[in-house]
């Protein structure tokens, strides 16, 4: 009796665990698009900011996954996010510059996290229920 009680609570701990990584993640992927002045420190390698549209996206999309936010929902509004984003830097946000290759890889970035979401190594057991 004790073990499924301990098994339960353990349960109910990586649920909220990753609830709170998802409002995390979209808590930061907003700071980074919508921010009136671009985010993060001016690193001299070019095309880093792909890099974080990427992963910013990637971790949305994974741990909305992972929450069991309906992939449909979650990743058309993240493509859609990515797309107006964009235009919002572009036309709204004068201290920021839309760019479509930032787009590019926002759209990227979900394709990444959601595959991820799914992706199970082959040396990782299935759990059987």
């Amino acid at each position: 009796m004790t073990d499924t009680v301990s098994v339960g609570a353990g349960s109910r701990v990586r649920v909220w665990a990753w609830r709170i990584a998802f409002v995390a993640a979209v808590a930061l992927q907003l700071y980074g698009v919508y921010a009136p002045r671009e985010a993060g420190p001016h690193v001299g390698i070019p095309q880093i900011d792909k890099v974080a549209h990427c992963f910013l996206f990637a971790a949305v999309a994974f741990t909305g996954l992972k929450v069991g936010v309906p992939a449909r929902w979650l990743l058309g509004a993240l493509v859609a996010n990515a797309v107006v984003s964009e235009l919002v830097q572009h036309w709204l946000l004068p201290q920021r510059d839309g760019d479509p290759f930032d787009a590019l890889a926002d759209v990227a970035g979900v394709a990444l996290g959601a595959w991820l979401a799914r992706y199970r190594p082959t040396w990782v057991p299935r759990r059987t229920p």
